[in-house]
C-alpha cells in the first residue's frame, strides 16, 4: 500500500501507544538557540497546536506515548498522509489489540519547530471521544518524537514550554531544585520515586514510576506483594484506553516522595490487573506518574541527558481532590437557546378624564445562541448520584439554580469535586422529560 492516499474524516481517541517506529529529528527554524511558546492546561494536560501535513491540529503533549497519534478528526477536518500500512496494537484497557494505520514521510511544524519524514499512527475507535471528555477540540498525542531533541522547560504556573538545544542550554544553580536520573524503556521515560501506602501501616516502598503527561490523576500504582490496596478504597472508571476501558481502586497514599519534595495524602489508582496486562510487560515498573502531580513543578525535561529536573511551583500545595458526586460529564454538542437582549420601554400618558393614568409599556427584544450541552456518560455504583437517581444519558439542565450552559466542561467538573456533604441540586432532561435531584457530595476516603 505504499504511495497510496488517504483522507482521514473521523478519527477516535486512545491514550496509550505501544509500538516501535522510528522518527526524525526536530529542528529550529532561522538558526535559533530556543524557541518558547504558550500552550493551554486543561484537566492537568498540555494542549498545543502541531501542524501536520500543512493541517492544523491540537494535540496533548504526552511522555507517555513515543510516535505522534491522531484519534480524533471531524467532519470538517481532513490531513492528508503518504506510505500507509495496517497494524494492529493495543494498551490499556480490557479489551483485544485494534486495527490502525501507521504512516511514514509526515512533515510536523509547531511555531519554529519543524520536522520531516516522521512515523504517525491513526487510530479509529468510536467509543472513544478525548474532546467530548476535555470540552475541547484535541485530534492526537504527540510525545518523545518532540521531547527527544532538546532540553524542554515546561512552566505550568505560567503555562509557557521552551525547547532548547541541548548545546546551548545552561543549568542554572537552584537549591529548591531535585534532579534525576531517567531510565527510558520503548522511549518513555521513568522516574524512582517512592510511595508510602496505608496498608500495611506507613511502609515505605520505593516504586519505578512512567511520567505520564498525558494523565490526569496523580498516582496510579500496580498491585503486587508489595503494594496492596487498602480497605478504604472504591471500584472507578478511570477512562478509556486504545483496548478498552480502563478500572481501578481508588483511594489515597500515606505520603509520596521524589526525594525531597514529599506530598500528604495524594489521590492514588490501582489499575486492576486486566486494564494493565500490557502495561505490566515492563517488569521494573509499578504504575505512573499524572499531571495531578506534574503541574505542581516547573520541569526540565533533559531527554539528550538523561535528565529530569523538578522545582515546585505555586501549585505546589494544591488539594489532592477527587470527584465526589460520582458523575461523569462530556461536551455532548449545542443547543439554541432564547436569551433577552435588551429592554426599552415607553410611558403612555391617560386621558383628560378624571381617574385616568399614565401606564408604562415594555418592549423586550430576544436573540438566540448556540450554548454547549453536557451529558451525563459515567455514573459511579453507589455513589450519592446514583442513589438519588441520576442514570447515565441524562442531560444537565441546571446546577444548584444555574443553567449548565454559563458553565465550561471544567468548571462543572469542579462543582463535584467540592467539599465533603455539600448539597448538589440538579435539573436533568430525561426522554423529554424534565426532572430534579438533589444529594450530598460524600468525601468516602476521609
Amino acid at each position: 500500500m505504499d504511495k497510496s492516499y488517504y483522507k482521514i474524516l473521523f478519527i477516535s481517541f486512545f491514550f496509550f501507544l505501544y509500538v516501535d517506529s522510528f522518527a526524525q529529528k526536530f529542528n529550529l527554524l532561522g538558526g535559533k538557540d530556543s524557541y518558547k511558546t504558550s500552550f493551554k492546561l486543561i484537566n492537568n494536560l498540555i494542549v498545543i497546536p502541531v501542524e501536520v501535513n500543512g493541517t492544523k491540529l491540537t494535540f496533548i503533549l504526552d511522555s507517555g506515548v513515543k510516535s505522534a497519534v491522531i484519534f480524533n478528526l471531524s467532519s470538517s477536518d481532513s490531513l492528508e498522509i503518504n506510505h500507509v500500512e495496517k497494524i494492529f496494537i493495543r494498551g490499556l484497557g480490557d479489551g483485544e489489540p485494534i486495527e490502525a494505520l501507521h504512516s511514514k514521510g509526515n512533515r510536523f511544524k509547531m511555531g519554529n519547530l519543524f520536522s520531516t519524514n516522521n512515523d504517525l499512527y491513526i487510530v479509529h475507535k468510536e467509543k472513544l471521544d478525548f474532546s467530548a471528555k476535555l470540552g475541547i477540540t484535541v485530534h492526537g498525542l504527540i510525545g518523545y518524537d518532540l521531547l527527544k531533541d532538546f532540553v524542554v522547560t515546561v512552566d505550568y504556573s505560567h503555562k509557557k514550554i521552551t525547547f532548547t538545544k541541548p548545546e546551548k542550554y545552561k543549568y542554572k544553580k537552584c537549591r529548591n531544585c531535585e534532579t534525576f536520573d531517567l531510565e527510558f524503556y520503548k522511549n518513555k521515560p521513568y522516574i524512582n520515586a517512592e510511595v508510602t501506602v496505608i496498608e500495611p501501616y506507613n511502609k515505605t516502598i520505593p516504586v519505578k514510576l512512567l511520567i505520564d503527561s498525558g494523565g490526569t490523576d496523580s498516582v496510579w500504582l500496580f498491585e503486587d506483594d508489595n503494594i496492596q490496596i487498602p480497605q478504604k478504597s472504591f471500584r472507578d472508571f478511570m477512562g478509556e484506553g486504545i483496548s478498552g476501558s480502563i478500572y481501578g481502586m481508588r483511594s489515597k497514599l500515606k505520603s509520596f516522595a521524589l526525594k525531597k519534595f514529599v506530598f500528604k495524602e495524594p489521590n492514588v489508582a490501582y489499575l486492576d490487573s486486566a486494564s494493565s496486562l500490557h502495561a505490566r510487560k515492563f517488569k521494573g515498573r509499578n504504575g505512573s506518574i499524572g499531571g495531578n502531580i506534574l503541574k505542581r513543578f516547573k520541569i526540565i525535561f533533559d531527554y539528550p541527558n538523561s535528565k529530569i529536573t523538578l522545582k515546585k511551583n505555586d501549585n505546589f500545595n494544591d488539594s489532592f481532590g477527587y470527584n465526589l458526586s460520582g458523575i461523569e460529564l462530556m461536551h455532548a454538542g449545542q443547543e439554541l437557546v432564547k436569551q433577552q437582549n435588551s429592554t426599552a420601554f415607553t410611558i403612555s400618558k391617560g386621558s383628560s378624564s378624571i381617574g385616568s393614568e399614565n401606564s408604562v409599556v415594555f418592549d423586550y427584544n430576544y436573540k438566540y445562541e448556540f450554548k454547549p450541552l453536557y451529558s451525563i456518560f459515567q455514573v459511579r455504583k453507589d455513589s450519592p448520584s446514583e442513589i438519588s437517581g441520576v442514570e447515565v444519558g441524562d442531560t444537565l439542565i441546571k446546577i444548584n439554580g444555574i443553567y449548565v450552559y454559563n458553565y465550561t466542561l471544567q468548571q462543572l467538573i469542579e462543582k463535584f469535586h467540592g467539599k465533603n456533604n455539600r448539597t448538589v441540586k440538579l435539573v436533568v432532561n430525561r426522554n423529554g422529560q424534565q426532572l430534579k435531584f438533589e444529594f450530598k457530595l460524600k468525601d468516602i476516603l476521609q
